[in-house]
């Protein structure tokens, strides 16, 4: 049998499948069937068309969060034929009317929690009344468009060095082959209990919702303040299926909950986002030793994930990097990896750059894709937009070591804070457009809990720390304010006159 050819598809199969005998969806104490949901998604894709003026959109907003209208709002905009552009309800209202706008949005659906919102195009807001109003309503007159392979799923925008984040739209195909490759690898089957801890922004949660609804699995929603209290969340909602960025770990860890055994119903330990230390691997490992363990790596751009390190079941065989991390592995079997050394050759060492039918189109604005592929000889350069065969450079070194890549760092400033990949320039463009900063800086030093923490330092007269978080606060979402900003008359420079970076992170390492 084939498999289905759009994100929409891939649900329908196992709605087919398990009608009433499965449970999709549980969140906010609700419980949905695949027939429920489905009946649901439909209903709120009729509303999408109506709310867009009658004619099915290309691209809504989806303005939710940890909420019933979230999950079957998500499968409603597929439905009705548009692509998902996910919003933060916590994300300053600019930097959502921006996003609204570059996107292109036509209309933005959005749950109780974003009542009131004014991202400047048609709101529908859909909370519990209406949700029930919706399931016992008149069956929908939907009129659908055709959707493709070729047509956009969803549109992440991802923090840009510019100082304006980037939109990276992923299509249907490219979502349908890293199921093809990452949905058969977890058993998933109607009793199957998989996490939902990230935020729909955050591309993991396309995973989280396709690899359980590939199999008939329950999407299974904790609130955000239980995700702080991994261990005591993976045993009250009895999850089988757990993915997260490591961090978490350290959260359970300090919660002293991480005992060996503590965790037995989990099957499967999936982290992904930032660099998972062996130590933490270990002290997951024998909270949940009926749990295998692997570790996913990639950027937006290449879905979700491109290579993937699943650790041998017995500890003593697990690998000893020189950086202490796991290895990410291996990259899927549909995708070409290629190393290339800082003079632009192969080697076992390098940036990696990949290609293969998960690569991305190239970014909303074809701006962005400059220098950013290389075409498909190796060679510097290559078309705008990019051909299927073009390399995407991710920035990341990595090196091979034992048959696995090993993540070595990043080739340039961006870095990753619980999973949030943020690039400093945009920090930085954000504090050199305020009144009276010369120049600024921003790095990622070490905090007390040995989790990175943003420091901003600026060189400038008039302006005090206040009035830059404020600015900051307009624009940026929490994860990216810096923890410090320091202002000085003159940022310091090295003997050839550049800021010199290594004295001032030496200074912000000791204002804690």
């Amino acid at each position: 049998m084939s498999e289905p050819q759009t994100a929409y598809a891939w649900f329908a199969r196992s709605a087919d499948a398990y009608g009433d005998d499965a449970v999709a969806l549980e969140v906010g104490g609700e419980r949905l069937t695949y027939t429920a949901l489905r009946d649901l998604a439909e209903r709120l894709a009729a509303r999408l068309v109506t709310a867009a003026g009658g004619s099915p959109p290309r691209r809504v907003g989806l303005l939710a969060n940890r909420s019933v209208t979230a999950y079957a709002g998500y499968l409603a905009v597929l439905r009705a034929g548009a692509a998902v552009v996910p919003l933060h309800p916590d994300h300053p209202q600019a930097r959502t009317a921006d996003i609204v706008k570059t996107a292109e949005v036509e209309v933005v659906l959005t749950d109780a929690a974003g009542a009131g919102a004014d991202p400047g195009v048609p709101v529908l807001t859909v909370g519990p009344e209406e949700l029930a109003a919706l399931a016992a309503g008149p069956d929908p007159d939907p009129s659908w468009s055709e959707t493709g392979p070729d047509d956009i799923a969803y549109i992440i925008f991802t923090s840009g060095s510019t100082g304006m984040p980037k939109g990276v739209p992923i299509l249907h195909r490219n979502l349908c082959a890293y199921l093809g490759q990452v949905a058969p690898r977890y058993g998933i089957a109607p009793g199957s209990r998989l996490s939902q801890s990230f935020e729909l922004t955050f591309d993991g949660s396309v995973h989280d919702l396709f690899v359980a609804w590939s199999g008939g699995g329950t999407l299974v929603v904790p609130q955000r303040s239980q995700l702080l209290s991994p261990v005591k969340t993976v045993n009250t909602l009895r999850l089988t299926h757990w993915f997260s960025v490591p961090s978490l770990i350290s959260f359970a860890s300090r919660l002293g909950t991480l005992r060996p055994g503590s965790m037995p119903t989990l099957r499967w330990s999936i982290f992904g986002g930032e660099p998972l230390s062996l130590d933490a691997a270990r002290e997951w490992r024998a909270a949940a030793p009926g749990s295998r363990l692997e570790v996913l790596y990639g950027p937006t751009e290449l879905t979700i994930s491109c290579t993937a390190y699943r650790f041998p079941d017995d500890p003593d065989e697990w690998p000893d990097t020189a950086n202490g991390t796991a290895p990410i592995g291996t990259g899927y079997p549909v995708l070409d990896l290629l190393l290339l050394d800082e003079h632009g050759r192969p080697a076992d060492s390098g940036e990696l750059y990949v290609r293969g039918p998960l690569r991305f189109p190239g970014y909303l604005d074809p701006a962005n894709n400059a220098g950013r592929f290389r075409a498909p000889d190796g060679g510097p350069g290559g078309d705008e937009p990019p051909g299927d065969r073009h390399w995407y450079r991710t920035g990341d070194r990595v090196a091979v070591r034992d048959g696995h890549l090993v993540h070595l760092g990043r080739t340039d400033h961006q870095v990753k804070i619980r999973g949030h990949r943020i690039e400093l320039g945009e920090i930085e463009a954000l504090l050199r457009r305020q009144p009276g900063v010369r120049d600024a800086i921003v790095l990622a030093v070490p905090a007390a809990d040995g989790e990175p923490e943003l420091r901003a330092a600026v060189g400038g007269a008039d302006c005090t720390s206040d009035a830059l978080y404020a600015a900051l606060g307009d624009w940026l979402p929490p994860y990216m304010l810096p923890g410090r900003i320091a202002v000085l008359d003159q940022l310091p420079l090295n003997t050839n006159g550049k800021i010199d970076r290594r004295a001032l992170l030496g200074e912000l390492e000791c204002a804690r």
